[in-house]
């Protein structure tokens, strides 16, 4: 497995990421809905912040060889409301899931702090993971955003599509990460076999040798 700041900076490498000008529908700022403009860019969630939080990781990595950022980095994930409440009592995510990645700077020297990390109000990275099974052939897409506009769908072909099918825990996202939600999904009955198979092995991994 490689880490999931890797796979979001591999994805984006190949992607033009100069935009522009567009014209996308008005977004309330109470809706929750995927919005796209005309030529199928996702305009950026402006509310994200008063979705679900579900997590926060940093410097997670899997494979220390891939390693290629200078710094620590935070990664905070969001998930709409609706599809939080969703999962909650099926234990996989409906139709027009919409989960934000967001990338912030660690410091770790500020104000009175001594040891450890905080978070900055840098924001290095922006990235969607959305299910819209009308729109995309595998029901779900990436999108990757550079500035405030819409974000830029990431091809199918990536690798962060095929890490998410072989290791997601729950419906190719990787809700193993996600503590409040996993054993939702085991009590539910819905962990992906590939997941099952990482986890048997991390296990055997940690027993002594």
């Amino acid at each position: 497995m490689v880490s999931i700041r890797f796979l979001f900076l591999l994805c984006i490498s190949g992607l033009i990421l100069a935009q522009e000008p567009q014209n996308p529908a008005p977004v309330s700022a109470n809706s929750n809905a995927p919005v796209y403009t005309s030529d199928g860019r996702l305009v950026f969630p402006p509310n994200y912040r008063e979705w679900i939080y579900l997590t926060t990781g940093i410097d997670m990595d899997y494979n220390p060889e891939l390693m290629t950022m200078g710094h620590s980095m935070f990664d905070n994930i969001f998930v709409n409301p609706e599809a939080y409440k969703a999962f909650l009592a099926t234990g996989t995510w409906p139709d027009k899931t919409i989960l934000v990645l967001e990338g912030r700077m660690a410091e770790s020297k500020g104000s009175i702090n001594k040891q450890g990390h905080y978070q900055t109000s840098d924001i290095m990275a922006r990235s969607i993971h959305i299910k819209d099974e009308s729109r995309f052939p595998g029901k779900w897409a990436f999108f990757a955003f550079e500035g405030d506009g819409p974000g830029k769908q990431i091809p199918p072909a990536a690798v962060c599509y095929s890490c998410h099918e072989q290791h997601g825990a729950v419906d190719t996202t990787f809700v193993q990460f996600y503590p409040t939600l996993l054993e939702v999904a085991r009590k539910k009955g819905t962990l992906a076999s590939g997941y099952l198979k990482d986890e048997a092995g991390s296990k055997n991994d940690k027993k002594p040798k």
